[in-house]
């Protein structure tokens, strides 16, 4: 199985924060799942951090690429594919992290652990 993370749960995950739902903790701790982070998760990690607007994810901020690797996790880069598809989307929802992290999930077709309902109205498989 593969899953991609949505940048909180990477977050929560890294941090063992208690609202990472049981299920994708199951998921991503079976060792039988390939665990993709986009790096549209890097880069909303870095922007965030640098607005102020994540302070406690200065560890990650510093070195994501280390954090992923140290959990074993997969990089997924954008491709020129999944900038067009992010582009294109339909619907109002305007956040540019998250219409990546569809775009990805869609292309690839990859569900999507994610707490946020709104990947729903994308068709999505979002896990959660």
């Amino acid at each position: 199985m593969r899953i991609l993370l949505d940048t909180h749960a990477l977050l929560w995950w890294l941090d063992g924060d208690r609202r990472m739902s049981r299920k994708v903790k199951q998921i991503i701790g079976s060792g039988q799942t390939t665990v993709l982070v986009s790096a549209a998760s890097a880069w909303e990690i870095t922007t965030k951090f640098r607005l102020g607007k994540l302070p406690g994810a200065a560890e990650v901020a510093a070195d994501v690429m280390a954090c992923v690797k140290d959990q074993d996790f997969t990089p997924l880069d954008i491709t020129l594919s999944h900038a067009q598809r992010a582009g294109l989307l339909p619907g109002p929802h305007r956040d540019p992290f998250d219409r990546m992290l569809i775009a990805q999930a869609q292309s690839e077709d990859i569900p999507l652990a994610s707490i946020e309902t709104v990947f729903d109205q994308y068709g999505v498989r979002r896990i959660w």
